[in-house]
């Protein structure tokens, strides 16, 4: 349609290179109420006569992404074109007035973004509502923390699905914060230096429900940074999910044998019959790096760019579907996945021994109790800790003659240990209930964050649906104008 003007024919393979008309399906319906927007502005501002854009209305009003050319250049045209198959050239030949692809596609992208923000951010809660729950349920549930992947120390499991929730936390602030920019209309800024014609600019981000207006015309039809941001924050929301993925794939295994997957999120071998795999956390793990391997292509494209607009733009958009696209599923999943985690507690004991995880506060109950200082209190539970594996022993093990044999021998102190001291130091439990500092996993600490956690979510999940209502209330808005165009045109 673009060509008989500047240009003469162009080849169909070249068409083919250079069209986005498969990656525009998701931006049809943003480009549909940009153009009838733009129209109504248009006739608002006296630039278009009210009849002329009423017939323009009344063809957009009845389009949808399944009736446009499939065969157009891109979306964009393929507007165009059934305007024009309908109203004729002299009257659809101006819905393009003071209106540009450049800004078009711009507003297009953000519009279909912001919605695709607000769907993650929809499930980010969702998964914190998930992970509150399950925690309910394993307060008092004692698991075994690994640093090196070895047995450091216990906490609870609904200490470990607090953590996943709090740094779901900043992936939804990272997110939120990344709306605000995205949320802001370039409309208006032309092929990129907005247009002699009057425009109202304010009055087309208000009809599509964006905040307000990204005023320099070149900033608006140029820049992708808003894409990079929020690809950046998908990015580390991947990156959490995968580390989650992987600590369960490891937990999973009969060498930790911390949790069980419940069958329907495994998968067994065509040959091994006795495999439960965790092939589904696996995926999860492997679309973290589709997710940045899509943010390192879409940022190498941005950085070598001159102002203004270029078609390498076009290649950009497609990475920030693939990461919102594998971000969506894989936090599907683990929303499904997270209550029906089995957790393995049966020889916990047995491991804590093995794994010398009271250590520590073996240590801290020297310099507590017998005014040993730490460091030197380190060297000598580390010395009982060599000594008892040597003679293939635990801490439950542990003597008040053995440590002060010990104490002697690394330490050059006499050191007299009751019994019930190490004791109270390899109880679990009683161990889990010392560690009521803020932010630790004594029951007391989990239930109060637990109730922190709730309100938060509950927040965050009420601010989400209020972005929504908004964007909503903006369509509902360019609807009814557009209905009262139609009524004016009969």
């Amino acid at each position: 349609m673009l060509h008989g003007g500047r240009l003469g024919d162009v080849r169909a393979d070249i068409v083919r290179f250079t069209s986005s008309r498969k990656s525009d399906a998701r931006l049809a319906d943003a480009v549909l109420a940009i153009n009838k927007a733009h129209v109504i502005m248009l006739i608002e501002q006296e630039i278009l006569k009210a009849q002329d854009g009423t017939k323009i209305l009344s063809v957009l009003k009845k389009q949808t992404g399944l009736l446009l050319d499939p065969a157009a250049e891109d979306i964009h045209m393929a507007v165009e074109e059934a305007v024009l198959s309908e109203t004729g050239s002299e009257v659809g030949g101006n819905l393009h007035i003071a209106k540009s692809r450049n800004d078009q596609t711009a507003t297009a992208i953000r519009m279909a973004l912001r919605a695709e923000i607000l769907t993650v951010l929809g499930q980010i809660t969702d998964i914190q509502q998930v992970l509150l729950e399950t925690a309910k349920q394993h307060v008092q549930t004692i698991i075994l923390q690994y640093t090196h992947l070895q047995a450091a120390q216990p906490v609870t499991f609904a200490h470990y699905l607090l953590m996943h929730a709090d740094i779901l936390g900043r992936d939804f602030e990272r997110l939120v914060s990344a709306y605000e920019r995205v949320n802001l209309c370039p409309l208006g800024g032309g092929a990129l230096a907005t247009s002699s014609f009057p425009i109202n600019r304010q009055r087309t981000a208000e009809l599509l429900g964006f905040n307000g207006v990204l005023e320099n015309s070149l900033d608006a039809v140029g820049s992708r940074d808003f894409i990079i941001e929020t690809q950046a924050a998908l990015v580390l929301l991947a990156v959490n999910l995968s580390r989650f993925a992987e600590d369960l794939i490891v937990w999973s295994s009969a060498e930790f044998g911390t949790i069980e997957l419940p069958d329907e999120f495994t998968s067994t071998s065509s040959i091994m019959p006795q495999k439960k795999n965790p092939e589904v956390l696996e995926v999860i793990r492997a679309h973290a790096s589709y997710a940045l391997g899509d943010f390192v292509a879409a940022t190498a494209t941005l950085k070598s760019l001159p102002t203004t607009y270029n078609l390498d733009f076009q290649e950009m958009t497609p990475k920030l579907w693939a990461v919102t696209d594998n971000l969506m599923a894989s936090l599907s999943v683990v929303e499904a996945l997270v209550p029906n985690i089995k957790v393995k507690t049966d020889d916990i004991e047995t491991k804590a021994a093995s794994g010398f995880v009271a250590a520590t506060e073996v240590a801290n109950m020297l310099v507590s109790k017998y005014n040993v200082a730490f460091r030197t209190s380190h060297k000598i539970v580390g010395a009982l800790v060599k000594a008892l594996i040597e003679q293939n022993k635990t801490l439950n093990d542990a003597t008040p003659e053995l440590l002060s044999e010990i104490a002697l021998s690394v330490a050059k102190i006499k050191l007299t240990v009751k019994s019930s001291d190490i004791v109270a130091c390899t109880n679990l439990h009683n161990l889990i209930e010392t560690y009521k500092v803020q932010g630790g996993p004594s029951p007391a600490e989990v239930k109060r964050a637990l109730n922190a956690r709730i309100k938060i979510t509950t927040e965050n999940k009420n601010a989400v649906e209020k972005l929504k209502d908004a964007l909503t209330a903006a369509t509902n808005t360019l609807n009814s104008a557009v209905k009262n165009y139609s009524i004016y045109s009969q």
